[in-house]
């Protein structure tokens, strides 16, 4: 069985943003043992938990993705001795109508990108679009992780 991922991309006000009540972020660290055009295969620490994901060439708004949950000092490890580049991040998540959004405070060599995710059920629906959203970037390969795990906002 397929598992598809459909997901837009937007930047974020970093003004509006700031001004929200809003959680704090969950962090992540995230490392990639591929990066090529037909597959990404990352390796992701957050909450005591570790991650192995598998995601499929993309067609601007969905891929195949399929996600595992292994043992965090395997994933540590991975990252460690299989990755030399890493993506760290503080994760918001903000209920928005139906949907939750998923913001992204970048931190270390990206620092200063902050990118809202919506995943949605069909690549169709309709979605409240919160005061706080910047510029659509879905399809920007610019502002994918393993992107930015090769060449960190920083450098832009």
């Amino acid at each position: 069985m397929k598992h598809m991922e459909i997901e837009r991309k937007f930047l974020v006000d970093k003004k509006q943003w700031a001004l929200l009540k809003k959680p704090e972020g969950t962090k992540f660290i995230q490392g990639y043992l591929s990066i090529d055009a037909k597959k990404i295969i990352r390796v992701r620490v957050t909450d005591g938990l570790g991650f192995l994901t598998i995601k499929g060439s993309s067609d601007s708004i969905s891929r195949p993705e399929y996600e595992y949950t292994i043992p965090m000092e395997e994933a540590r490890d991975l990252i460690r001795l299989f990755t030399p580049t890493h993506v760290e991040k503080a994760r918001t998540k903000i209920q928005a109508g139906k949907y939750t959004w998923e913001v992204d405070e970048f931190l270390g060599e990206n620092e200063g990108l902050l990118l809202a995710e919506i995943e949605l059920e069909d690549p169709g629906d309709v979605f409240e679009m919160p005061a706080w959203l910047g510029e659509e970037v879905t399809g920007d390969e610019r502002y994918y992780n393993a992107y930015l795990s090769l060449h960190p906002f920083r450098t832009w």
